[in-house]
């Protein structure tokens, strides 16, 4: 008789969660449905989810309407730059906050987290001044050095999580055989690191390829430009888009952010866990 609520209930939280699924799946389907359609079957009045006669012209007219690949190298180089940076800078700055449990350390946490909570629009005035200053406004490291600060905050308390995890006793351990600091930080903590520090990359990674806002703002050339502000060019001036192009381009920019996260997500949500621990 007890066990039967409890099955209720689970059963009640299965459902729910297959619905937040498929309330999360339906723009990709959809997206990947219109990739694939007509331009009659796009213009019908009663649309169906499975293309009638599905077609790859999409995906042609797309590629020769806009430089795609470029755009796509230049989010490659942006995103994975910002990423290695955001690493190599928040990785000993998360090592000292959660080493050296100081009010200054755990205020200066607090205050890094509270940060992500200012809008886009806040910062973009400040932001684009100080670019302009120093010369870097329209340019590729500018935009770098955007999703690198952006970036910092999540990337630091993601990996403090993972600090905290490895237990201090280890580093003292490697430290009584005799084990200097840095012998200990690379023999001991690296190791026990790089789960977090790759799940980190990668998170920033994604943040800076799907990023669109800061890129539209900052990037004016268009051989410069990154993927997604690419893609708003398959919106007329009217703003009437052609739409399976446009599909076709959306669903290819989608793809690379989603197999990674595909593959990392395990990593991902260890490092959020291991941040709610207090050792």
């Amino acid at each position: 008789m007890n066990l039967r609520p409890g099955r209720a209930a689970r059963g009640g939280q299965y459902a729910a969660l297959l619905a937040y699924l498929l309330f999360l799946a339906f723009p990709f389907l959809w997206l990947l449905s219109t990739a694939f359609k007509p331009p009659r079957e796009l213009a019908s009045l009663h649309p169906t989810w499975i293309p009638k006669d599905p077609t790859l012209a999409n995906f042609r007219q797309a590629f020769d309407e806009q430089p795609l690949l470029h755009a796509a190298l230049n989010s490659l180089a942006v995103a994975a730059g910002a990423a290695v940076i955001a690493v190599l800078v928040a990785t000993p700055a998360a090592y000292v906050t959660a080493r050296l449990r100081t009010r200054l350390s755990r205020a200066a946490t607090g205050w890094v987290v509270v940060g992500q909570a200012f809008p886009f629009v806040l910062v973009i005035i400040p932001l684009f001044l100080v670019l302009k200053n120093l010369r870097l406004v329209d340019s590729v490291p500018g935009l770098v050095m955007v999703y690198v600060v952006w970036a910092l905050p999540f990337a630091l308390w993601m990996l403090a999580g993972y600090v905290r995890a490895v237990p201090a006793e280890l580093e003292e351990a490697a430290a009584v055989d005799g084990a200097g600091r840095l012998r200990t930080l690379v023999s001991v903590t690296a190791p026990l690191l790089a789960p977090g520090v790759v799940a980190t990359g990668l998170f920033a990674f994604i943040s800076a390829w799907n990023e669109f806002f800061f890129a539209l703002v900052l990037l004016k050339t268009p051989q410069k430009q990154t993927l997604p502000v690419v893609l708003t060019h398959f919106v007329g001036a009217e703003g009437v888009a052609d739409l399976g192009p446009l599909a076709a381009a959306a669903l290819l920019a989608t793809l690379p952010s989603l197999v990674v996260f595909a593959i990392v997500q395990r990593r991902i949500t260890s490092g959020l866990l291991a941040g709610a621990v207090k050792s």
